[in-house]
């Protein structure tokens, strides 16, 4: 007879009842530690969220703010601008462009005016230098707006202009 034989439940029956009962590496990650980063990622991402501690204050605690002085919006209509468009052939193309700006003070109309000739000189250089194809579709005329807008509030430093409107363009 063998040892094995003589041994209810020997060695090898022994440690293959052993590994079953226990878990193994994978399992433990899989069913143990896995669930616990979700439920911890899933809490601090909700805090961060602002779901959780994000009481609202008592009726009590609520201060009504004054109602703040009333914001006036100013526009100036700039001089109408004619110019002709940048092309490679015999092509002449023109731009008549009318514009207005929009200003938070009224107060800085007069400074404004005295530096109107610097903007429409930064205007009438840009806009000379652009082609036709530049201005086609939306794309073209935001472009064309935010680098107006640019070139005004670098010729009008101390002032700030708002946005650029336009009242009329016309492209021939």
């Amino acid at each position: 007879m063998s040892d094995e034989a003589e041994a209810p439940g020997g060695v090898e029956g022994g440690t293959e009842a052993v590994k079953k009962k226990g878990m193994s590496g994978k399992a433990l990650i899989l069913f143990i530690v896995l669930p616990i980063l979700l439920i911890v990622g899933g809490a601090a991402g909700a805090y961060f969220a602002g779901v959780f501690g994000g009481e609202e204050p008592a009726e009590e605690e609520v201060v009504e703010e004054e109602p703040e002085k009333e914001k006036v919006v100013v526009f100036y209509d700039m001089p109408d601008l004619l110019v002709n468009l940048s092309s490679t052939g015999t092509d002449t193309s023109f731009l008549k462009l009318g514009v207005s700006l929009e200003l938070d003070d009224e107060t800085v109309l007069p400074e404004l005016e005295k530096l109107l000739p610097r903007v429409m000189d930064n205007f009438q250089v840009y806009l000379r230098e652009l082609r036709k194809e530049d201005l086609r579709g939306s794309a073209g005329i935001y472009r064309l707006k935010e680098e107006l807008l640019y070139r005004i509030n670098s010729s009008v430093k101390p002032i700030v202009v708002k946005d650029v409107l336009f009242k009329e363009m016309l492209v021939q």
